[in-house]
């Protein structure tokens, strides 16, 4: 895979974090859907992309704090097991709104990349069965395809088994 620098215009905050970090990755933009229901199983539909190897990145709230859990967009969050994933005792998913504001990022464009503050997070240990997946690069769009392992030491995640379905 090559690596793909922003050339010209500027980047997401995801994608500004990837290229500093001079790891390889692509950026895959495509045509979102505003009214899709789900805006990963519309990325993947529209990038060719098997739902298990495209990741959501979900916030919840674990005893109090937020919390990232990156997940298959063919599967849910479970929030029992990303508690324990975490160190707390209960989680529940995060006010949208809170969400925004923590990472600096839209509902449907959030990025396990470059949020405005470094969150705990856990990456789902399905994701160590492809050599790269795809997950959201900062907006609508846009997807950063990029190896698991480079994933988990730019974000600081942790993997274990958080998804469900």
């Amino acid at each position: 895979m090559s690596t793909a620098r922003n050339k010209g215009g500027k980047g997401t905050p995801a994608t500004v974090a990837a290229a500093k970090a001079k790891i390889d990755f692509t950026l895959h933009p495509y045509e979102a859907d505003p009214a899709a229901e789900s805006y990963g199983q519309a990325a993947a539909d529209a990038l060719g992309v098997p739902h298990e190897r495209l990741f959501k990145t979900l916030l919840a709230e674990v005893d109090g704090a937020l919390t990232v859990g990156v997940v298959p967009v063919s599967a849910s969050l479970d929030l029992k097991a990303l508690a324990a994933a975490a160190g707390g005792k209960k989680a529940r998913m995060a006010d949208p709104q809170d969400a925004e504001r923590a990472t600096g990022y839209v509902v449907g464009g959030i990025s396990p990349l470059g949020q405005r503050r470094r969150l705990p997070t856990v990456l789902d240990a399905s994701a160590s069965g492809f050599a790269t997946i795809y997950v959201s690069a900062g907006r609508r769009g846009l997807q950063i395809e990029l190896a698991p392992a480079d994933l988990v030491c730019l974000t600081g995640a942790r993997e274990a088994a958080i998804a469900r379905g």
